[in-house]
């Protein structure tokens, strides 16, 4: 049995971001529990909570400002942690903002629940920065438990206590595959050290089946948490069951988190078999893609339609990990980063329009929102087309589509066919996401619908700065796109990132 518990001269440093976010959750978990069901006390817990994760990210900006190099340990110290970092602190942000202000709307004011989300990005951390197969277990589940939780924390409501329990059981049986991949992936190669499984991983180790297999349940397992077909199930009743803003934050952080790790796995550890694996998670991205897309169309719930777009996501983000390669690693950061963006400010703007009971989740409420609320009907426009890939107006999920196509045609073994159904699948959710532009534009105002009579400065404020960093950056995408490029996984320490080029795979 092999641990490499060999250290860099950063690890210390390593390890800070995380320690001063789950040392401070810890301590706020104690300040909201002595206090008992005081609503003032949870409304200081949550901006604390702000407050913490914004210095957590100056710790990380300390840190990523000295010379640090990819390590083989068990923690990765390198561009690609401290920038899905940034990503999942960013949304962690926005949704406890979010939550401040759904919080006193829906009448659900827990001062744990915001201890809660910050436990839940502590574990997207751990993820991030895993490069060990033990590690990403424990980031998994530190996630996962305390998401289960937060699905469910409206405890009035049926439907957040199903979308928990189908959360959680389905959850469970993920994990039990993710860990028995792991033991066999020990079991084949004496490690669960991504840099010496990737250094084992190749020739005749291939025709391993403990190895196989495996490799087939760490995919089950990841795509469970990444909401990939056929593994997507729980995905639209625990998103349309949970408090809106921890369906948005398990759509932006939990994904960013989880297609962190699914990267850098598939990178170090098994480029070597990409002859084994490509085929089944060539065909998990296609159905991924298509199917996400397809039921978002008969949609009429806006929690659901983003739920299924969100899965539709899921499979542009698997053609990246399906390519394999740096240029593909870059053009995650950027999707993922425009993605939770145009995900975080479209629900931002549902919240904006709910109610305590009919909380305005029909996309016929939307109807005539120009016409009360033009602001409010703008800055969805620029969600939506953001999500469809639209330019100009939408111009960083154009640019991020068209990065991830890009990586796919430059590959090794060039993933024409992937990119057509990227653009195919990006044609099929027009469909959805103008309809709910024609819908604020186009159609009368219902007299009962709701008017967001009054938002509050915190929400006013997440739904603007998505909208206006979305706009900015769409018109100067070069400045993310250094960015991403700086942020790929570097690889130096660990194995090649791409084997595909000297083995035939579907094209």
């Amino acid at each position: 049995m092999y641990f490499d518990l060999s250290i860099p001269s950063q690890l210390a440093g390593a390890l800070l971001p995380d320690l001063v976010m789950m040392g401070g959750a810890m301590i706020l978990l104690l300040y909201a529990v002595w206090g008992g069901e005081d609503p003032g006390r949870a409304r200081t817990v949550g901006w604390l909570a702000i407050l913490l994760t914004i210095a957590t990210g100056v710790v990380i900006g300390w840190i990523w400002r000295r010379d640090a190099s990819a390590s083989t340990g068990m923690v990765a110290v390198d561009n690609f942690r401290w920038a899905t970092d940034y990503v999942i602190l960013f949304s962690t942000v926005v949704a406890l903002t979010l939550a401040l202000d759904a919080g006193i709307r829906e009448g659900v004011v827990v001062a744990e629940s915001y201890v809660l989300i910050l436990f839940a990005a502590s574990g997207m951390m751990l993820l991030a920065a895993a490069r060990d197969l033990i590690v990403v277990f424990l980031g998994i589940e530190l996630m996962s438990i305390a998401v289960y939780v937060l699905a469910g924390v409206d405890r009035r409501s049926p439907r957040a206590a199903e979308a928990a329990l189908k959360y959680f059981l389905l959850g469970a049986f993920a994990s039990a595959f993710l860990l028995y991949g792991i033991a066999l992936i020990y079991g084949a190669t004496g490690s669960t050290n991504l840099h010496f499984i990737g250094a084992k991983v190749s020739g005749s180790t291939i025709d391993n089946a403990i190895l196989l297999i495996g490799i087939a349940f760490i995919m089950v397992g990841l795509g469970f948490k990444v909401a990939a077909v056929p593994f997507h199930m729980w995905t639209p009743d625990v998103y349309d069951g949970a408090p809106t803003p921890i369906t948005a934050f398990m759509a932006a952080g939990v994904k960013a988190g989880a297609f962190a790790v699914f990267l850098r796995i598939w990178m170090e550890s098994f480029p070597g078999a990409a002859l084994v694996w490509h085929r089944p998670l060539w065909w998990i991205a296609v159905a991924t893609m298509i199917v996400g897309n397809l039921i978002a169309l008969g949609q009429t719930n806006i929690k659901r339609m983003l739920a299924y777009s969100s899965i539709a996501h899921a499979g542009y983000l698997l053609v990246a990990v399906v390519t394999n390669t740096i240029a593909a690693a870059s053009a995650f950061i950027f999707y993922i980063f425009a993605y939770c963006l145009a995900t975080m400010g479209a629900f931002g703007v549902v919240i904006a329009l709910g109610e305590s009971e009919q909380r305005g989740q029909s996309i016929s409420d939307y109807d005539g929102l120009w016409q009360v609320r033009p602001w409010l009907a703008a800055a969805m426009t620029v969600f939506m087309l953001a999500l469809l890939g639209f330019p100009i107006a939408g111009g960083m999920g154009f640019f991020g589509k068209w990065l991830i196509i890009q990586a796919a045609l430059g590959a090794p073994a060039p993933q024409t066919t992937l990119a057509v159904v990227v653009v195919m699948a990006s044609l099929i959710s027009a469909g959805y996401y103008l309809g709910v532009v024609v819908a604020m534009f186009m159609k009368p105002r219902p007299a009962d619908a709701p008017v967001a009579r009054r938002i509050a400065p915190a929400t006013s404020v997440v739904i603007g700065a998505c909208a206006l960093v979305l706009l900015f950056f769409g018109a100067l995408p070069s400045v993310v796109v250094t960015f991403a490029n700086r942020s790929a996984p570097n690889t130096a320490a660990g194995v090649a990132p791409v084997s595909a080029a000297s083995v035939t795979l579907p094209r």
